[in-house]
């Protein structure tokens, strides 16, 4: 048995079975592992920044770590922009790095680079293994890691002699280590705070899915306090009977409108809501002067524990009914195209348990609205603010739930960052329908000009903003990719089209030209 050898039937035997790949020759004993282990499912992705997203789409619906394998220092410098998506999204994943042979670092070879320190940037955990026999343990501990604190980042770097040299047997990787919990005086004192007037809880990471999101709608109906969630979500449960939690804006000044009236703001499993960027004479903090601040439960913490524990503490119970969104499903929209109507059509149209990835980053505040009050399903968003996540995180989250239908709301400057994904989507024949908005440039950079305080630009502006001559034909590349597509221009062919992907089995792509 080889190092490499070891390390797949480590990660095969503590529950690793998936890796999302984009390999080199450094990896080439790593990738002839993989062949003799057909139980280890092994997708490739045509860009690094593919292999990334895919892993964090894959935690955040999954909630456990897949691998990914990647070339050298370039190739996790590729992969960086997703993997700092994923920490911010507090999700784990297990990055296996290919290094040159130990003996053959001393030379300036081209692809020579500082793996370490690239690593120790984005990484919560990061080791080198020095010998064969040490492969197994390390990658061990890096599933470990990446498990730990409710899931992080470990990358472990693997040098091809490594890989090559004879090793020991595989090692399953220990449990993570209890996550801690607020202690009961902290508990007792938040439970007080609740119960005051102007009182906030804002929750995130697990309390915003599942049996930990009803518990704090009880929490909420029970003491009166005002239940709200970051702007910024790895993934929130939507739609008909999900418990009503009021959502932060993005534009700094609408935000602090919003927080306005909060005296007390209790964090459970969330860092504290601060301004996407620094704009000129507005505030970095969103919430009113002079409010208490108080965190009961970081996102790194026991959070389904401390929801407990507080419910316990206000005394909340069954009887305690949360306020929930109301099934309201409206009409499939006709006629003329709008964004609105594309979203009365998606509002309609949503399967029940479907998981809808949004990087739609300009048109999404006008096409999701509505879906609070269509079946019920999940939304993954961006939480890093680097683009390029929303192809490659539907491809992670239709691996990890097959039986789920996928949506992918995308805007066509963000999906050129991760097309390659759309390679992948048709390899592995994933049920991923993806909606391209073709609004034909960078509306984000023309709204944050504006935010900025410049209000009239140039040719020069313009050439970075739009993305046309030459205009960007998603049909053509979707099929090139091996993704059948359709081009949108009124909501009759919109409703018919989504329908239609919706019915499929596989991939389809809608392009929905939006001016």
């Amino acid at each position: 048995m080889n190092g490499a050898t070891s390390l797949v039937k480590t990660m095969l035997d503590s529950g690793v079975d998936t890796v999302f790949a984009n390999p080199g020759t450094s990896e080439m004993h790593f990738v002839a592992a993989l062949d003799a282990h057909p139980e280890m499912r092994c997708v490739l992705c045509l860009f690094e920044g593919g292999t990334s997203g895919a892993a964090d789409g894959y935690f955040r619906m999954k909630r456990d770590v897949a691998g990914t394998l990647l070339h050298l220092a370039p190739g996790f410098g590729n992969a960086f922009a997703n993997i700092h998506n994923a920490r911010k999204a507090g999700s784990g994943m297990v990055n296996v790095m290919g290094d040159h042979a130990i003996h053959h670092l001393q030379y300036e070879s081209p692809l020579k680079g500082d793996t370490v320190g690239i690593s120790q940037t984005v990484s919560h955990w990061t080791r080198m293994s020095p010998d064969a026999a040490s492969v197994a343990p390390d990658g061990a501990d890096a599933i470990r890691a990446a498990r730990s604190r409710n899931g992080q980042i470990a990358t472990l770097i693997l040098p091809a002699d490594t890989a090559w040299d004879t090793a020991d047997g595989p090692v399953t990787a220990a449990a993570p280590p209890a996550l801690r919990r607020p202690d009961d005086a902290l508990v007792e004192a938040i439970a007080q705070q609740l119960r005051q007037p102007g009182a906030a809880l804002m929750i995130g990471g697990t309390a915003l899915f599942g049996a930990e999101r009803e518990l704090a709608g009880r929490i909420a109906a029970r003491t009166g306090c005002r239940l709200i969630c970051d702007t910024l979500l790895a993934r929130i449960a939507k739609g008909a009977g999900t418990t009503k939690v009021e959502q932060l804006v993005y534009p700094v000044t609408p935000k602090i409108a919003q927080m306005a009236g909060i005296s007390t703001l209790i964090l459970l499993g969330t860092e504290r809501p601060v301004a996407f960027f620094a704009y000129p004479d507005k505030p970095s903090l969103p919430e009113p002067a002079g409010c208490a601040v108080t965190t009961l439960c970081g996102p790194e913490e026991d959070i389904g524990w401390s929801l407990q524990a507080l419910a316990d503490a206000v005394g909340a119970s069954d009887a305690d009914a949360p306020a929930r969104f109301q099934l309201d499903l409206p009409a499939v929209a006709t006629g003329e195209m709008s964004l609105a109507k594309v979203g009365q059509t998606l509002a309609a149209l949503i399967p029940e348990d479907a998981i809808v990835c949004n990087e739609a980053i300009t048109s999404g505040h006008q096409v999701l609205p509505l879906t609070t009050q269509a079946r019920p399903h999940e939304v993954l968003g961006g939480t890093g603010g680097a683009i390029g996540l929303g192809l490659p995180c539907a491809v992670g989250a239709a691996i990890a739930c097959p039986d789920r239908k996928v949506i992918a709301l995308i805007g066509d400057g963000t999906a050129m960052y991760t097309l390659q994904s759309l390679w992948t989507m048709a390899r592995e024949g994933l049920d991923l329908t993806v909606i391209i908005f073709a609004n034909r440039g960078y509306q984000i950079l023309r709204d944050e000009l504006k935010n900025v305080g410049v209000n009239s630009y140039g040719a020069n502006a313009q050439a970075m903003f739009d993305i046309e001559q030459p205009v960007l034909d998603w049909v053509a590349l979707a099929k090139g990719h091996g993704v059948p597509a359709t081009r949108v221009e009124d909501a009759d062919f919109f409703a018919a089209s989504l329908r239609a992907g919706l019915e499929s089995d596989g991939p389809a792509l809608i392009e929905v030209v939006c001016g």
